[in-house]
Parts: structure tokens; C-alpha cells; sequence
């Protein structure tokens, strides 16, 4: 019996996705071409039709703002960043995440 191991991974890059784009906006705002850039330089390939949903839902969730910046290269660009809340949110994500390895080490250790 052969499992694809494919479909796996693609599922689990799927539910990191919302708190990596989190983290990429940690520091700073970031227009949705270099959140896509960072997210395949991490090999979490993302395309904007996968992306651009994501940053609505947190955006309609209070987590994200943005602005919109003139642009020379055309029309304005709307660049991201954290709330206040999507702040306290990413917070509690590390502290899941932080969690969720210290788990699966214990379990790979026994």
C-alpha cells in the first residue's frame, strides 16, 4: 500500500498559512506580492488566489488593516499590517505552535 504523502504536506502548509502571514506582517506592513515572495522563499507555495482570501478573513476578523500607497509603476497598491487584536492573536498562535512542537518532540523521543 502506497500513501501520498503529497496531499499531507499540502494540508498542513494549508493550515500554517493565515499564521505565517501573520508573522510576515509582525514587524512590518508588506504589499501581497512580497507576503507571496517570502511565503515561496519559505516553500509554502502560495498563488494570490490562495492569498487573497486568506487576508480578507483576517482583515474581516479584526486582525489586519491597510492602507493604500501611490504607486510609480501604476495604480495604487494596498499594503497589510497588524491590529492591535491580530497582534494579541499572532501571541497566542506562538504560544500554540510552541505547544504543538514540544508535543510531537515528546512524542518522537519516546
Amino acid at each position: 500500500m502506497s500513501i501520498n504523502t503529497d496531499n499531507i504536506t499540502s494540508q498542513m502548509r494549508k493550515g500554517f498559512l493565515e499564521y505565517c502571514i501573520l508573522l510576515i506582517l509582525k514587524n512590518k506592513e508588506a504589499y501581497p506580492s512580497d507576503i507571496i515572495k517570502e511565503l515561496k522563499d519559505a516553500k509554502l507555495i502560495v498563488v494570490e488566489g490562495t492569498l487573497y482570501p486568506l487576508l480578507t478573513r483576517l482583515k474581516n476578523s479584526g486582525l489586519l488593516t491597510y492602507h493604500w500607497e501611490e504607486s510609480t509603476q501604476g495604480p495604487p497598491r494596498k499594503y497589510y499590517e497588524l491590529t492591535k487584536d491580530g497582534g494579541l492573536f499572532l501571541d497566542e498562535l506562538e504560544k500554540a505552535w510552541e505547544e504543538i512542537q514540544e508535543s510531537v518532540k515528546f512524542i518522537k523521543t519516546k
